[in-house]
C-alpha cells in the first residue's frame, strides 16, 4: 500500500511541474514577475501582502490571488488595494498547485500586469512541494511564532528565495530573538535574504520594494535573451 502511495504522490508531482513549466514559460512571454507568498496561519501573511499591493500599485499593475480552505475574507481585504484579486478557494486541500493557478487565472491578461501574487493557504508543509511558476517564493514567519520555525520546517525555507521575518514591532513583547531566527535560518538555508519587516508601521518596507522593483527589471532584461534561444 504504501509504495502505491508514493507512486501516486510522484505522478501528481510531475504532472504538477509540467503545468507550473508551462505557467512560467507564459508569465516570462507576458512579462509579468510572480511572487509567492508561503507561511503557517496567522504569520500577518495577508497584512503584509495588503501593504505591497497597496504600496507597489502607485507606480505598477498589480493584482493577486488568494488561497483560503474557506471563505473569501482575504481577498475583499486585498481588494481594497486593488481590484484585481481572486480568491482560489480550495477546500480541504492544504496548497495550491499549479492547476488551481491556471484555472483561476483564465480571462486575465497577464500582459497587462507587473506583479502577480499568489498567496498560498496558510502552511508550512503541503506548499513546498508544489511549483507554481512563480520567479520568487517567500517564506514568511512572525515574531510571535517563535525562533525556530526554520529548523522544524526545513523544506520550505530551503524551497524559497527569501525570508520575511513580519511582526517586528511585537518582537520586544514577544521576546523574540532574531539573532537566533536568522542564524537559524542561514543554518537550513545559507546565503537566503532575510527581511524583518512590520506591515502595521511600516518599518523594512521600502527594502522589500526596491527587491521587487530589482527583481521586474533583471526580469525584463533577460526575458528577450530566453525567447530568443528558445525559438533556436
Amino acid at each position: 500500500m504504501s509504495t502505491r502511495i508514493v507512486e501516486v504522490r510522484a505522478k501528481v508531482l510531475k504532472q504538477n511541474d509540467l503545468l507550473a513549466h508551462a505557467l512560467r514559460e507564459r508569465f516570462e512571454t507576458s512579462g509579468v514577475s510572480v511572487v509567492g507568498l508561503v507561511s503557517s496561519p496567522g504569520s500577518g501573511k495577508t497584512a503584509f501582502l495588503e501593504k505591497l499591493l497597496s504600496g507597489l500599485a502607485r507606480d505598477f499593475r498589480v493584482a493577486a490571488l488568494v488561497g483560503d480552505l474557506a471563505t473569501e475574507n482575504d481577498a475583499a481585504r486585498l481588494k481594497r488595494a486593488t481590484p484585481n484579486v481572486r480568491q482560489i478557494t480550495t477546500g480541504t486541500i492544504c496548497h495550491l498547485d499549479a492547476q488551481m493557478i491556471g484555472k483561476a487565472l483564465e480571462g486575465w491578461q497577464l500582459d497587462a500586469l507587473d506583479f502577480l501574487f499568489i498567496e498560498n493557504v496558510g502552511n508550512l508543509v503541503c506548499p513546498s512541494s508544489y511549483d507554481l511558476g512563480e520567479d520568487l517564493r517567500f517564506v514568511m514567519l512572525s515574531a510571535t511564532e517563535g525562533e525556530d520555525k526554520p529548523l522544524k520546517y526545513p523544506t520550505i525555507f530551503n524551497s524559497s528565495d527569501v525570508a520575511i521575518i513580519t511582526k517586528m514591532d511585537m518582537a520586544e513583547a514577544a521576546e523574540f530573538d532574531v539573532t537566533a531566527a536568522r542564524r537559524n535560518i542561514e543554518d537550513v538555508h545559507p546565503g537566503m535574504q532575510i527581511f524583518e519587516v512590520s506591515a502595521k508601521t511600516g518599518s523594512g518596507m521600502q527594502d522589500v520594494f526596491q527587491l521587487l522593483r530589482d527583481q521586474l527589471t533583471h526580469s525584463r532584461e533577460t526575458r528577450p535573451a530566453l525567447q530568443i534561444e528558445a525559438t533556436q
